[in-house]
């Protein structure tokens, strides 16, 4: 077989995208949520006719904390119980802090301008806030005109239905280009979908078939939102290249599909020719370097993490701190666990950050907070998990300001000692996730540490034991140690195993607190980036907990609707 001479300058070009893709990582573009708004007994501010009214949404950059408007509902003459037909489609991401403010206006003229209309009042809330609420249904008061009581906001949050199927697709291929000097090619595929700007990002890669040019690859199961972001219509591009063991894949050719082709299933009009340009180009003669064959096709609908939240799933977050000596003296404006009267420490700043992201998915608010490691009164006995409010009936604390609370008081109490034991921790919360294995509850438990651990076999024990009920883990290592026994519990890597057994799940996101501290120590930004890290793998955490044991959401109660009004819609 000849090689051809562009081919190595060709191979340099083609590989770029194929090195660096990472299957589980690939993004795939966000939830999409559909938000409905209602309001309830607005002021009246019309005097011969009732209020016109219109609903102003904006949300807020996570850096900036500007307020920049999203968008604008129809204006609804002559009510003051309006229910807004248009809605907002917002992406959603359950590790971030979505903050929202809804602006109601009683619309007087065809002015774009809000200043030339009357407000009628304003709420804020979280995206989190609305999905978590029974039902996803959230009613709040409006507020912003003071003396006055401005009515009622009802917000209804419902997942786009696009974004939870899954398509389970087969490949084969003919007589693809024979790219090896010894022995056939090794072909494998790359998927690709097209962005609004035109661009490509990687969603799939199929296995190596080795040693044939006319390979069938295993069926394979993708996001319907990866491969086109929920438009069918889209361009999906797919590589063909021949793998080589030193990483320089050689590319045989591509072809272009789309969601809407791929779904006609297996047909003729589903039998691609795989073209390599730079060949067709240089040979006159050139037909195609093969042929790409779709086998089946079939595609399912997917519960998701909403569905779940939305029929009454609640998340239970409990925190757990580390009071040993290592720490240092918590006086000392040295110690870790220092009380700066002007700031958080880190302790407060990790707990503080992705607490209040979890609290909205929490009817109750009332959350367990553990120490471990520390000597307590009266005789000084050494605890790995005793209740920071000091009341071993209830640890409860209500929401994350008396989590604080309770952490700043325990400090005045409590020895800072050793050794520094998780297993007690995890073993805890793990008794109350034995109590619910029905997917009514989920438990998040959050150990905040300086990071030497004593008793790795043991956390590893009770990590696998973990694995098999519904809770995650998210540990936070503050301080300068090194945090290497954290990332083997991470088991991002190599999956975590005790005495033989491998955990069944990954259940351990790892962070250290310092990759969040910005050079000039404004931490507040690099905070929701702590949050956003550990939070992300919840979701999936949680739905491979409830696809392993067979639980399905439960219905959501039939949505609200409210008495009948008649509406005469004007846009502006």
């Amino acid at each position: 077989m000849e090689l051809m001479e562009g081919d190595v300058v060709d191979k340099l070009e083609d590989m770029s995208s194929v090195y660096d893709f990472d299957p589980i990582t690939g993004n795939i573009p966000a939830t999409k949520v559909e938000i409905t708004v209602s309001c309830r007994n607005l002021l009246d501010k019309d005097t011969f006719s009732k209020s016109d009214p219109l609903c102003v949404l904006y949300t807020q950059g996570v850096e900036t904390k500007q307020w920049r408007e999203f968008g604008r509902t129809e204006v609804i003459d002559n009510t003051l119980n309006p229910d807004f037909v248009r809605k907002y489609i917002l992406d959603y991401f359950f590790e971030e802090k979505q903050s929202l403010r809804f602006d109601l206006y009683d619309v007087d003229s065809k002015s774009p301008d809000l200043s030339k209309h009357d407000f009628l009042g304003q709420t804020f809330c979280t995206l989190g806030e609305i999905v978590g609420s029974p039902a996803s249904r959230l009613e709040k008061s409006l507020g912003g005109i003071p003396g006055k009581k401005c009515g009622n906001i009802i917000l209804s949050a419902e997942e786009l239905s696009n974004c939870r199927d899954s398509a389970t697709m087969q490949f084969c291929a003919n007589k693809l280009d024979k790219k090896d000097f010894f022995g056939k090619s090794d072909p494998f595929m790359v998927f690709y979908r097209s962005n609004e700007d035109g661009t490509f990002t990687i969603c799939h890669k199929t296995e190596v078939v080795k040693n044939t040019l006319n390979p069938v690859w295993q069926p394979f199961t993708i996001p319907v939102r990866a491969l086109c972001n929920g438009d069918y219509d889209r361009t999906i591009k797919v590589e063909v290249y021949d793998w080589d063991r030193d990483g320089s894949h050689d590319f045989i050719g591509d072809f272009t599909t789309s969601y809407r082709e791929l779904a006609r299933g297996q047909s003729q009009f589903n039998v691609y020719e795989v073209i390599n340009t730079k060949k067709k180009m240089k040979k006159k003669k050139y037909v195609n370097s093969g042929t790409v064959t779709l086998l089946s096709f079939s595609v399912e609908s997917e519960f998701t993490f909403l569905d779940y939240i939305k029929g009454g799933t609640q998340i239970n977050f409990t925190v757990a701190i580390d009071f040993t000596a290592s720490n240092g003296n918590p006086s000392q404006s040295t110690s870790l666990h220092y009380m700066n009267p002007y700031q958080l420490n880190a302790y407060a700043m990790a707990l503080k950050a992705v607490g209040e992201i979890i609290q909205d998915y929490d009817s109750d608010k009332m959350f367990p907070a553990l120490g471990f490691g520390a000597k307590l009164p009266p005789d000084g006995h050494v605890s790995h998990e005793f209740p920071l409010n000091g009341n071993m009936e209830n640890p409860y604390c209500n929401g994350i300001e008396g989590i604080l609370e309770a952490y700043h008081q325990s400090l005045k109490t409590v020895q800072l000692y050793g050794p520094t034991n998780f297993a007690p921790v995890v073993n805890h919360v793990a008794r109350y996730a034995a109590a619910v294995q029905d997917g009514s509850q989920y438990f998040v438990l959050l150990i905040i540490t300086d990071g030497v651990i004593s008793d790795m076999a043991q956390t590893k024990e009770a990590i696998v034991n973990g694995a098999k009920l519904p809770m995650s883990i998210i540990i936070v290592g503050v301080g300068q140690a090194e945090f290497d026994a954290m990332v083997e519990l991470d088991g991002d890597d190599i999956r975590i195993s005790s005495r033989g057994k491998l955990a069944e799940r990954d259940i351990v996101q790892f962070v250290p607190f310092r990759d969040y501290m910005d050079r000039t120590g404004n931490h507040v930004l690099s905070m929701a980036r702590l949050a956003k890290d550990v939070l992300a793998e919840i979701p999936d955490q949680f739905i491979s907990y409830m696809k392993s044991r067979g639980i399905k959401p439960n219905p959501a109660p039939p949505p609200y609707t409210p008495p009948g009004h008649t509406h005469h819609h004007t846009q502006i």
